[in-house]
């Protein structure tokens, strides 16, 4: 018996994409989907019950920000993180191990783990696969990632293979410290940068640890798209088809597009809450910064063509308003329609999938998005 589980429902004729669902302790939610990100135990300024109103089944938390802040063992003696955050659907916790090697400019890897600094205070910290895993533990979440090495891009081949290789090491470690494998899931993560061959070498070591998931790192870390979905064609297949397929770090319109394309299941990104914090929205017809002087008198919705709560009940210049007023009220607004919107275009795609269009389905997309080469970084 293990805690999630992934059903296939059907593969799109047209594209190849998977639709399914993964079950996790805390329910199910519908794939291909994207997580929304709220590292400190909140997706920034948003509640859990708009959460669930825009239909999101499952949120990221995030381990290292969280053992620095409040603790994991003040969340563990409040009954777990879905108990402290009042959330009851299912949530994945990352490793801490991204934020140990992008946070900390001081910090040593070695084999045991990791010497760094807390990028808050500059005192000296340990990170190991067995306290990422032990911190997880006690966080409750429904899907806790393995402990890996995240490497810069680009990093030569040489550096690339030894980090593969510590990263396989460091997964069996995880997996012998994991507490508790009935009520929580462990991915492990395959690396491997640009390098075909150590995307193989990494996929063969996980999937012979039979995790029951897999994540890709080490992706949208710089790298240019083009090489990014080439590398998902690879090692997408490599990953077992009955096991849910893990993108980490993407969240930009045409990337999840084209992840789901190539057969990824799961998604997440700070994007859509970051940018929405400067007042960039995601519109039907490509990005819209709200607080550029050309909105002060315009009164339509930031989309004619969405639904959601905010283009139901506020213009773009009220919005543009609170934004250049610094008002919470305005970032939580647009925060809602970019996480809305992302949320949607995902259910879109899983119809798409049903109805074998999903080639249709981003042909279309991306042509009113206003996506090609030349802009395809807009965001």
């Amino acid at each position: 018996m293990t805690a999630i589980t992934y059903e296939h429902i059907k593969t799109c004729k047209q594209t190849g994409a998977r639709l399914g669902k993964v079950h996790t302790p805390h329910g199910s939610f519908d794939t291909p989907a994207f997580m929304p990100v709220g590292t400190l135990a909140t997706v920034k300024t948003m509640s859990p019950e708009e959460l669930k109103d825009m239909n999101a089944n499952i949120i990221l938390s995030n381990t290292y920000h969280l053992w620095l802040r409040p603790g994991h063992d003040i969340i563990e003696e409040a009954g777990g993180l879905h108990q402290f955050m009042n959330w009851d659907g299912a949530i994945l916790t990352d490793s801490g191990g991204f934020q140990v090697f992008s946070l900390s400019d001081m910090r040593d890897i070695k084999e045991e783990g990791v010497h760094f600094r807390n990028h808050l205070s500059g005192e000296k910290l340990f990170l190991s696969p067995e306290k990422a895993v032990t911190i997880q533990n006690s966080l409750g979440s429904d899907i806790m990632m393995a402990f890996d090495e995240c490497p810069p891009y680009p990093a030569s081949h040489d550096y690339m293979k030894s980090s593969v290789e510590r990263t396989s090491r460091w997964a069996e470690r995880c997996l012998k410290a994991h507490e508790r494998p009935f009520d929580q899931g462990l991915f492990g993560i395959i690396q491997g940068g640009e390098y075909e061959d150590l995307r193989k070498q990494s996929a063969e070591d996980l999937v012979s640890l039979d995790f029951p998931g897999y994540a890709i790192g080490g992706l949208s870390v710089g790298e240019p798209k083009d090489i990014m979905n080439r590398m998902l064609e690879f090692t997408t297949p490599l990953i077992p088809s009955d096991k849910p397929r893990y993108l980490m770090g993407v969240g930009s319109p045409d990337s999840l597009v084209d992840g789901a394309i190539r057969g990824i299941d799961m998604f997440d990104c700070v994007l859509p809450t970051r940018i929405a914090r400067n007042g960039t929205c995601m519109t039907s017809n490509g990005r819209l910064v709200v607080r550029n002087a050309k909105y002060a008198r315009d009164f339509s919705p930031l989309d004619e063509n969405c639904d959601c709560h905010v283009c139901r009940n506020y213009t773009r210049a009220y919005i543009r308003h609170l934004v250049k007023c610094n008002e919470t009220f305005g970032f939580r607004l647009t925060t809602y329609h970019n996480l809305y919107f992302l949320l949607k275009l995902m259910e879109q795609v899983r119809t798409a999938i049903s109805e074998d269009r999903l080639g249709d389905f981003k042909e279309a997309f991306f042509e009113q998005y206003g996506f090609n080469k030349e802009n395809a970084k807009n965001f």
